[in-house]
């Protein structure tokens, strides 16, 4: 199970706004269980890692 910390940390030093396929580039250091939660996000732009989070934990 994936935690929003997990998220934050595979995250960090990310660029925003971000789309959905340059977040699921920039998260690939953060392990299998990360990749998993942030494929089911919606394809679209996002502005910030509170938004990321939201998308993976609604």
């Amino acid at each position: 199970m994936v935690s929003p910390i997990d998220i934050q940390k595979a995250l960090k030093g990310m660029d925003y706004p971000a789309t959905k396929e340059q977040i699921l580039e920039h998260a690939k250091g953060g392990g299998k269980d990360v990749l998993d939660a942030l494929q089911k996000i919606d394809d679209r732009e996002y502005e910030g890692p509170s938004g990321v989070s939201a998308a993976v934990f609604d």
